[in-house]
């Protein structure tokens, strides 16, 4: 099978956590900087049109005015002549910044806010639209958004809500498999609406994917990248948990790891991303390509890879993606939202990439299981890794620092042909201790604690809030008038009636919420001997347990 790689202009601009629009200015600009990537060696197969590119009132036939003054014939005709292949993104049955077209009228359910898939109009018109678009080009269409529950009032009448899913279901996958039976060079992607939790990394995994989309979807994506329920001083980190997690949620469900599209590559300025620009991009990149996907996708604003970038990411592609050809990666280790080391392998006839996380506040050494056709294989080498923490190897092992992620070459891969260098935008502790501290509830929403400063390191501190055992998020809104999370979780601490600075990497405008919140206090700030109160508190009214932590880290 071979890997496929996808540039989604969402990120670039950003309708619903954000208000920068998709015009066909910003859209032609990130072609140009896709066709730049492409001389740099980075391999991009697919442009993908995401949401909102389509009039209100156009059944998916007109381009939105006066955005598009002139259509897509441009962009369509540009993509056709550089051999890249167009996609465009549907919101599947639910009326998106969508009127109901008269042949969907007789699809509408009783709220008239989605279409049954089963009854009246709507379906064969969609594929009817989808048609058009084939015939001008677009190879890959990506279905967002899906109502499944989705039903006219004559037919809610007449089945059960179980039934009416399955039969909505049943219609699309039809749909879907004939259009491609006509149309064989079609590529589909599926995202909101077919399966899976992804707003909690806390909760147990349990099976809510139908493994059946598999027969018509090329790839199913395992939710918007956004922070884990675990704590990380790099707020980035905490976004690679996230997909991780969510990778091992969709693997644990049946969903090989070469269907996941883990949609975790985003590099932008707006609300989608948390404005990260290119932030900790490496990482964020190798861990992409790592877990195994052949669906590998790419969001956000190009003109940030520059023409440096542009060479490390390519040189990261040519090793990864023929490894994703052969099919033979592997997940390894435990779970990611429950700060338990994991990592992902990938053999080949001589050798292996070892991809490896640890998620936690430790210090922490983690099997390298050895595949068995590698096992008179000799060699390891670290080939990439966050600064700071010197990753150690053992025979079968590497000890990472906390938060620290690396990749290790086995065999073959032992070689400095392989070295991607360090993730400079990522710095791990050499050491870390967890201090004693006993936090008391000051009311409802904060609590407290004091201690005197240890005599060396600074001092990392970690709130977090739960409900009934599950971490409970808090959001502060969406840019552009959002709060940051400094507003909504706070810690503070003072010394002699005095607050001290404290750093916060994760204070972001963050749409998606965090159940917890990050700071550190440096030692040069801080009087020897001298009494610390710390207070945490949350913006929340509701009944929520916090639970307060201290960490000792020398760098």
């Amino acid at each position: 099978m071979e890997p496929l790689t996808v540039y989604i202009n969402w990120a670039s601009y950003d309708e619903l956590s954000d208000n920068v629009e998709l015009t066909e200015k910003l859209a032609m600009q990130q072609l140009k900087e896709l066709l730049r990537l492409r001389t740099r060696g980075v391999r991009l197969d697919y442009y993908m049109m995401d949401a909102f590119w389509y009039a209100q009132d156009g059944a998916y036939r007109a381009w939105r005015q006066p955005n598009w003054p002139n259509g897509p014939d441009r962009w369509l005709k540009t993509c056709k002549a550089n051999d890249v292949k167009p996609g465009v993104w549907l919101s599947t049955n639910t009326l998106c910044h969508l009127q109901p077209a008269p042949a969907w009228e007789s699809s509408l359910n009783r709220q008239r806010s989605a279409m049954c898939m089963f009854d009246g109009g709507f379906l064969p018109d969609l594929i009817e639209a989808m048609q058009l678009w084939y015939d001008k080009g677009v190879r890959m269409f990506k279905f967002d958004f899906c109502d499944l529950n989705a039903a006219t009032p004559a037919m809610e009448a007449l089945y059960l809500p179980d039934e009416i899913r399955s039969l909505n279901a049943k219609a699309f996958r039809t749909a879907l498999t004939n259009f491609r039976t006509k149309n064989p060079e079609i590529k589909y992607l599926a995202y909101n609406g077919f399966g899976g939790l992804q707003d909690n990394t806390s909760r147990p995994f349990i099976r809510c994917v139908d493994i059946r989309w598999l027969d018509v979807f090329d790839s199913l994506y395992c939710g918007d990248p956004r922070p884990a329920d675990v704590p990380t001083a790099n707020f980035w980190r905490s976004k690679d948990i996230y997909s991780d997690h969510m990778v091992r949620n969709y693997e644990r469900q049946g969903i090989p790891l070469e269907r996941i599209d883990n949609t975790a590559f985003m590099v932008g300025l707006t609300g989608t991303c948390y404005g990260r620009g290119t932030a900790a991009w490496k990482g964020m990149l190798v861990l992409s390509l790592g877990r195994g996907n052949l669906m590998n996708t790419y969001y956000g604003n190009l003109e940030l890879i520059d023409d440096k970038k542009a060479q490390w990411f390519a040189k990261a592609q040519a090793i990864f993606l023929p490894l994703q050809a052969t099919g033979k990666f592997t997940s390894f280790g435990g779970i990611p939202g429950k700060s338990e080391g994991y990592g992902y392998t990938a053999v080949s006839s001589e050798g292996a990439l070892q991809t490896v996380v640890n998620p936690s506040q430790t210090v922490m050494t983690i099997p390298l299981p050895v595949p068995s056709r590698l096992v008179s294989i000799k060699g390891l080498k670290v080939l990439f890794h966050d600064s700071g923490f010197k990753p150690q190897l053992g025979a079968d092992s590497v000890t990472l620092g906390p938060e620290q992620m690396c990749v290790v070459g086995r065999g073959a891969y032992a070689n400095n042909a392989y070295d991607l260098g360090v993730e400079e935008d990522v710095c791990i502790p050499r050491a870390i201790k967890k201090l004693e501290a006993t936090f008391q509830a000051d009311g409802p929403s904060r609590i407290h604690c004091s201690l005197k400063p240890p005599k060396t390191g600074d001092l990392r501190i970690i709130m977090r809030q739960h409900e009934k055992g599950l971490s409970y998020r808090t959001s502060g809104g969406s840019p552009p008038l959002g709060l940051s999370m400094s507003k909504m979780l706070n810690i503070s601490v003072e010394q002699e009636g005095v607050l001290l600075p404290v750093t916060m990497q994760c204070d972001k405008v963050i749409w998606s919420g965090s159940s917890w919140t990050l700071v550190e206090v440096k030692a040069s700030d801080t009087k020897p001997g001298k009494l610390l109160k710390i207070v945490c508190a949350t913006e929340e009214k509701r009944p929520l347990t916090l639970v307060g932590e201290i960490y000792q880290i020398t760098w």
